[in-house]
Order: C-alpha cells, then sequence, then structure tokens
C-alpha cells in the first residue's frame, strides 16, 4: 500500500535516502522534500569556503534538483512544529503536510545567547554556512578601506578553523585584518595538549591573536565584553560558540536529549513515536550523547535509507553502532591541517590533502551532474 515519507532537510544523514528515491517511489511510495532553500551546504568545507579555497558550487548540494530528478516532490518550506498524534507538518507558510512516515535532518544552529550575542549587523552566526558564503563577499567590499577587525567567538574546531581562513582570505586578497580568536577558557580544550599547542602555534605565527580564559558576556553594535572587564572593537564578529538543534521538537512536546535533539533508540526512530526518525545534529542518541560531527551524519546515511524503507513497508529495522573514535582533521586555512583521531595527531600539508580529497569525494557522490557549472561568474568572490 502506497505510502508517505516526508524528509524534513536535505543534510548529510539524508545524502543516501535522497540519492536512491527512485527506489523508494518504484515501490509505489510518495516522497517530498521540505527544505528552507533549493540548496544544502556541506558544511566540512565552510571554512574553506570562506578562505576562498572553495568556489561556492563546489561546496553545495542542489537538493532540489536531486530529488525531482528521482521521482520525488520537494517543498521550499521551513517546518515549524509536528503534531506526532495526527501525523502533520505545519510550515512557516501555515501550510499543512501529512505524513506516514517523516525523518528529520534539520542540522543545528549557533545560540547567539550563549556569547551574549544580540544578533543584528555585524554578528555572524557560523550557521547556516551560507552565512559564511555572504561574510566573504562582505570582507572582501571592505577590504580595500580601512584595516578590519575580524573576531571570532569559540574555541573548538569551527572557531580555529574560521580564524585560519580568515587569515587566508586576507592575505589573498592584500588587506589589512586583525584577526581575534577569543578561544573561551581554553583553545581546543576537548582535545590531546599537542593539538592546541599546534593550532595555537600555527595561529600565531600569522598574526592571530588567541586569547584564552575568559568568556564574552556582551556581542553587540561593534563591541565584545568579555567577563574579566576586557573589551574588544569589531567590524565582524563570527559567532562558533556550541550548536544546538532547533527547539522544534521540544514545542512540539516530543521526548528530546539534554541538548534538545530529537530522543531516538538505536535504529535513529523517535522513543516516543516509531514513525519519526532523525539523523545528524538534530538529533540525540538515547544512552549514547554524540559529539556534533558531520561524521556520525554520514555514516547514519545507510540507517536511515534501510530503515525508512522498512518502516514504510513494515520490515525490521537495523541498528546503528556510533564508533567510539573519529578521525577529525582542521583545515588550518594555509593549505595545512591538524589531523586528530583519539591520541594520534599529526599536523602538516598531507593532513589537508587527505581532508581535501574526502571532502571532494563525498560531494562527487551526491551532486547533480553539471551543478558545477552553474551560478554567475563571480561567484568564487
Amino acid at each position: 500500500m502506497s505510502k508517505h515519507l516526508v524528509l524534513v532537510g536535505g543534510g548529510h544523514a539524508h545524502m543516501t535516502v535522497m540519492l536512491n528515491l527512485a527506489e523508494f517511489v518504484e515501490r509505489g511510495h510518495r516522497v517530498t522534500l521540505v527544505s528552507p532553500s533549493p540548496y544544502h551546504y556541506y558544511s566540512g568545507m565552510g571554512p574553506g569556503l570562506l578562505g576562498g579555497t572553495y568556489r561556492p558550487q563546489q561546496v553545495r548540494f542542489h537538493i532540489r534538483k536531486l530529488v525531482e530528478k528521482r521521482g520525488a516532490g520537494f517543498v521550499e518550506d521551513r517546518v515549524t512544529s509536528i503534531d506526532a498524534e495526527k501525523r502533520q507538518l505545519r510550515m512557516a507558510s501555515g501550510d499543512v503536510l501529512d505524513y506516514d512516515i517523516a525523518s528529520f535532518n534539520t542540522g543545528s544552529g549557533v545560540p547567539l545567547q550563549v556569547a551574549g550575542a544580540q544578533g543584528g549587523e555585524g554578528v555572524v552566526p557560523v550557521k547556516p554556512i551560507v552565512n559564511l558564503l555572504q561574510a566573504r563577499r562582505q570582507i572582501l567590499q571592505n577590504l580595500g578601506g580601512k584595516s578590519q577587525n575580524l573576531l571570532v567567538v569559540g574555541g573548538g574546531p569551527a572557531g580555529v578553523e574560521l580564524a585560519g581562513n580568515l587569515w587566508r582570505l586576507a592575505n589573498l586578497a592584500g588587506g589589512q585584518a586583525q584577526i581575534t580568536l577569543l578561544a573561551g577558557s581554553r583553545l581546543l580544550r576537548h582535545f590531546p595538549d599537542r593539538a592546541r599547542q599546534l593550532a595555537l602555534t600555527s595561529l600565531q605565527e600569522r598574526g592571530v591573536q588567541v586569547l584564552e580564559g575568559g568568556r564574552t558576556t556582551s556581542v553587540a553594535n561593534g563591541k565584545a565584553e568579555l567577563n574579566d572587564g576586557r573589551t574588544l572593537a569589531y567590524d565582524l564578529a563570527f559567532i562558533a560558540a556550541g550548536v544546538k538543534p532547533s527547539p522544534i521538537f521540544a514545542d512540539s512536546g516530543l521526548p528530546v536529549g539534554e541538548d534538545g535533539g530529537l530522543l531516538v533508540n538505536d535504529q535513529l526512530q523517535s522513543i516516543a513515536h516509531p514513525e519519526l526518525f532523525g539523523g545528524g545534529d538534530c538529533i540525540s542518541l538515547q544512552g549514547k550523547p554524540l559529539a556534533k560531527v558531520g561524521v556520525y551524519a554520514v555514516r547514519q546515511n545507510p540507517i536511515l535509507h534501510a530503515n525508512l524503507l522498512a518502516a514504510l513497508e513494515d520490515r525490521p529495522l537495523i541498528s546503528f553502532k556510533p564508533q567510539p573514535r573519529y578521525l577529525l582533521i582542521l583545515n588550518l586555512g594555509n593549505h595545512r591541517g591538524i589531523l586528530c583521531k583519539g591520541r594520534w595527531i599529526w599536523e602538516g600539508r598531507l593532513p589537508f590533502l587527505f581532508k581535501d580529497w574526502i571532502d571532494r569525494r563525498f560531494m562527487k557522490t551526491f551532486q547533480v551532474s553539471g551543478e558545477l557549472r552553474e551560478g554567475n561568474a563571480n561567484e568564487h568572490l
């Protein structure tokens, strides 16, 4: 019997499903993808987009073309609430979409209040990734004038990559910029000390100021205030201080984890509503909290593909087994990287080249044919 599968969000964890949608359609099922944009930008290449290593076409998927080419429908809208009892999704437009099975891959956002940021002019949350493209264009327009004060708030991997790639952007453009990384209590505090030292040395040798031991209490109106009394002026402030799932699940009365993500079992299925699934940053795995890193979303791809089709046809589900250690490579912005896996740390050009190869291969797998030729001539800026 034909059923309706709704995919909410076209992120990493839904890629295998989207690539194989013809399989769902051929079995008589109807599939709809809901996303606020026809494009999805790959977060792993976001810092490289900011620094100019990649063009916009190289870091995005045309998800509308991807799904429509395979017989599914696309709705350009945003889900604002879930009525699990009625199996309905309410949209920002006011439209309502019925589903038999729904799967969420809506990613995460940067809660500005964590950094005391108030949003507005000059404040750039690092998610969605398209924000980095817009910031890049703004910086290039302004670098021809006075020196720019560029501030990065957040001492995790994203903060390190952003600071390094802002250096690359200013350096290649021949402009003047003072780049400051507010690293909180300690740069890369969840990483081995060797990784921290390598990142710190790389940034400082290129003139990036790294401040540890304080946190921002306010970021607004061109001024960042720290809890130790220091203040810093900025032209642009990039907020990379942690990520959180959308509040949509909690606001809809669904069980959530401590971070607000949809609480799911090992089958990536809501613990309260078996017709709801999810993957990536927007979920919380029951009893096994996971870091918000793309590798888990990528590993959840085949699990969601198998389980969504099985759920539509009332067949047994398979389990997701997260690996205890994962590979993470930081793009430092100077064609060098830091590779981390457990206690193993490696810095150099080869880690960057390895990351570049992994990312390009991932993109090639899911990009629509001819997508790299799209866009106007100045999109590499």
